[in-house]
């Protein structure tokens, strides 16, 4: 089945056609529609006695379409194909962030304000009374974003290096979306002790720790030492970001169905950091039936193959009837099918065989485990992690709202209180006289999240005892 054409994989064509030729641009836009390219914008660039040159913007189904795509404008008479570029590439050239000073350097007066000789005095100060860092440097609004590139995206181990962009990326979100100040930091290390002790000592520059792109079971490991030796959020957003927006996509999934949390069948595929993480917030929300499903099949209590301390953890928690089998047997009759894994891993068959309503969320990215297209006919709720289909299970309705709130209160960490209070301001976003199968979930760009959202992080914060200062709203 033909995947629909997105901005991701969009490609810019500079072409200059013979203006004599009044049919060229129409054969050219035909032939790009008939290889299945999607035109865009279309913009003038420059015009000459005889020529023409214009920019046009495609969108392509994968880098192999775009590559289609550029043959079969190439092939046009009267047309000439002067430049073409993957517009994905062009907008990472040289990066994503930067750093900017926040004060004009302009005298000597300035300059003795912010270094020498008067800063002695702010160092003095955080040097009495350690809490005052989070007052006179960039504590107060500065995050670490930390991987080490072992499980990036639907990439896998690629390295620390290849990792960054992702980070980049990260770090551009926070700022856009939650106004928060962070640095992308890639560890060239697969030990998860060197990850822990690296964080542990630039510790006192970041008022938070963001986990992210770490690979399972490290990522439990990395975590957990963090939060037991630091007094700053810890925060793995591969699991804990996901598990927030996924609960509240299902709070408001569930508005539609009319079902309710603890009557619930869930088949979880993909038992990694995230398949654990949107288990823990399930059960805690009222799920009682989960079963996670890995390579080797269904996750019960006393299997050995294949196994880690954290699927054990997994397995006393979950599959109270004791399912075996593979993913196609525990998926019989389940109500809601959760993708954690990778791309075509859950066929229209297994589809078919569960109950009445399924819901599916198919969030391996960039290809999920079933595509919409496929599911469609099947199902009653659909999301997935992309942007260019409805219901996108994003990461960013929760990371940069919830440490916006968590730096704003000064929080020694997030509790599970804060993140199920996270996820209900989330779904809370969308009325429900607005709710339909195709809008569970506000959109990346509702910039009424990350407020509620960081608001919702305070208060609990407050009431648990975990903030550093109190917030009046």
């Amino acid at each position: 089945m033909a995947v629909t054409p997105s901005a991701q994989y969009s490609v810019t064509l500079r072409i200059e056609i013979d203006s004599r030729d009044h049919g060229a641009f129409t054969r050219l836009a035909t032939a790009i529609g008939e290889v299945g390219g999607d035109i865009g914008a279309v913009d003038l660039v420059s015009t000459a006695h005889h020529s023409v040159v214009r920019e046009i913007v495609v969108n392509a189904r994968d880098i192999e379409h775009a590559e289609q795509i550029v043959a079969a404008a190439r092939a046009q008479d009267g047309v000439e194909v002067l430049d073409s570029w993957d517009r994905t590439f062009r907008l990472h050239r040289g990066g994503k962030i930067e750093l900017y000073g926040r004060l004009p350097l302009e005298t000597r007066d300035d300059l003795s304000l912010a270094y020498m000789p008067g800063v002695a005095e702010v160092c003095r100060a955080i040097a009495e009374d350690r809490e005052k860092v989070f007052d006179y440097t960039i504590k107060r609004n500065m995050v670490a974003v930390i991987t080490n590139g072992t499980a990036v995206l639907g990439l896998g181990d690629i390295g620390a290096a290849a990792g960054m962009p992702v980070m980049e990326g990260k770090s551009a979100l926070f700022k856009e979306f939650g106004d928060v100040d962070s640095y992308p930091i890639c560890v060239d290390s697969h030990d998860p002790q060197q990850i822990i002790d690296i964080c542990e000592a630039i510790a006192p520059v970041f008022g938070g720790i963001n986990l992210e792109d770490i690979g399972a079971p490290a990522c439990f490991e990395v975590e957990d030492a963090l939060k037991a030796r630091l007094d700053i959020p810890v925060f793995h957003d591969d699991q804990h970001g996901t598990a927030i927006v996924l609960l509240a996509a299902l709070i408001n999934a569930l508005k539609i169905t009319g079902q309710r949390m603890e009557d619930l069948r869930v088949v979880v595929s993909g038992v990694g950091a995230s398949g654990v993480a949107c288990s823990k917030i399930l059960l805690n929300a009222g799920v009682t039936n989960i079963i996670g499903c890995d390579t080797r099949g269904a996750i019960y209590s006393g299997r050995t193959e294949n196994m880690n301390f954290m699927k054990e953890w997994y397995a006393e928690h979950t599959n109270p009837d004791g399912v075996r089998g593979s993913l196609t047997e525990a998926v019989k009759g389940a109500n809601m099918f959760i993708g954690l894994s990778g791309p075509g891993t859950f066929s229209v068959d297994q589809l078919r065989s569960m109950a009445k309503d399924p819901i599916v969320f198919a969030m391996a990215n960039p290809t999920p485990e079933i595509m919409p297209e496929e599911a469609g006919p099947y199902v009653r709720v659909m999301a997935t992690g992309r942007s260019d289909y409805p219901n996108q299970i994003n990461n960013v309705l929760a990371f940069p709202g919830i440490f916006r709130g968590a730096l704003d209160c000064g929080a020694r960490q997030i509790s599970e209180e804060m993140k199920v209070a996270a996820a209900h301001a989330i779904a809370d976003c969308i009325a429900d006289d607005e709710l339909n199968e195709d809008y569970i979930i506000p959109s990346a760009f509702n910039r009424n999240v990350a407020p509620r959202v960081s608001e919702a992080v305070i208060r609990v914060a407050q009431e648990q005892g975990l903030a550093r200062r109190e917030v009046v709203a």
